[in-house]
């Protein structure tokens, strides 16, 4: 049977170009396209997560959005366990199956393996949110460096998910959740795979394009889809949809207003600024998720020959279109 060709992969920040090059490969290769994001499974959540247009969605067949609700959660095990069957299907169709996004936790989970972590536990998530009301996150930070300094290292102290869900391991198993991370284990798929990233070499470039980008999704009608969330009634902060960045930023703007009730112009450019905060703080969070991943062929994405060097990495691997 002859090996398949590499499984390419395509990483990088938010607002990178990650996108627009996936969709450039598609132009010229058989590829599908497997979205490795965790913002994006999520239905009724579009603008805010960048969504792909229905056009780019046609221009090439997109797995893995759109599959659950807000009020489920989806697990890196799940992706894994998803984009590997795809993989394999996409492969018997006789395509090459191209893993575009920037959640990096599923990168690292499905080329390198996820240990099996300790199930949630709602009475000791429950106790570290009650700790986290009268004593605040960073106390709580404060907290997970003293018992899993590894992670509170590259966790924010207003970091309320990752603190939770490190203190939340640590609290059932006795184990570092760094312990789980770093634990050798068996990849999930195929270990001939390309990771190519897309990273610009001047930071500056990617702040614009973040804050340009915040700017278009408030253009579109952005706190609307938020007020539909909000309206459905069974939906809260706390879930991992609602905490997605710009999301949480404008959920709790707005469940201090009236349902309805326009925002002033401060409260907007509030929102601009935490928005724009929050998605600059995920973007060095992916930075430095990348940058843990020696594998990896860079592509300057700020280069002006940012598109024809991705494209020539992809002709070294699978060929001539």
């Amino acid at each position: 049977m002859r090996t398949p060709l590499p499984l390419i992969a395509l990483a990088g920040p938010t607002a990178s170009g990650k996108t627009a090059a996936a969709l450039a490969v598609a132009e010229r290769w058989p590829v599908e396209i497997i979205s490795v994001d965790s913002a994006l499974v999520y239905t009724h959540m579009d603008i805010g997560t960048a969504k792909p247009s229905g056009q780019e969605l046609a221009a090439a067949p997109h797995h893995l959005i759109d599959i659950r609700d807000p009020r489920q959660a989806y697990s890196a095990a799940e992706f894994c366990r998803d984009a590997a069957e795809l993989v394999a299907q996409i492969r018997a169709r006789g395509r090459l199956p191209l893993l575009v996004g920037g959640t990096m936790l599923y990168f690292k989970a499905f080329f390198e393996g996820l240990d099996d972590m300790p199930a949630a536990d709602p009475q000791v998530r429950a106790a570290i949110a009650q700790e986290a009301a009268s004593q605040g996150w960073p106390a709580l930070h404060a907290q997970l460096a003293e018992v899993d300094p590894a992670t509170a290292t590259r966790l924010e102290p207003q970091d309320s998910q990752r603190i939770s869900r490190a203190l939340e391991v640590w609290r059932v198993s006795g184990q570092p959740l760094s312990a789980f991370q770093t634990r050798a284990s068996r990849p999930v798929t195929d270990t001939n795979h390309v990771l190519l990233s897309l990273e610009p070499s001047d930071r500056a470039w990617l702040h614009q394009r973040i804050a340009e980008r915040f700017e278009h999704m408030l253009a579109l009608g952005f706190l609307d889809e938020v007020r539909a969330l909000m309206a459905r009634g069974d939906l809260h902060a706390e879930l991992p949809a609602m905490r997605c960045v710009g999301y949480r930023q404008a959920w709790q703007l707005l469940e201090q207003q009236a349902l309805g009730t326009p925002l002033t112009a401060l409260q907007t450019q509030e929102l601009r600024d935490t928005g724009i905060a929050a998605t600059r703080q995920l973007a060095k969070r992916q930075l430095t998720w990348l940058r843990s991943m020696p594998q990896r062929q860079v592509v300057q994405a700020d280069d002006s020959q940012a598109l024809a060097q991705l494209l020539n990495l992809v002709t070294q691997h699978w060929g001539a279109p």
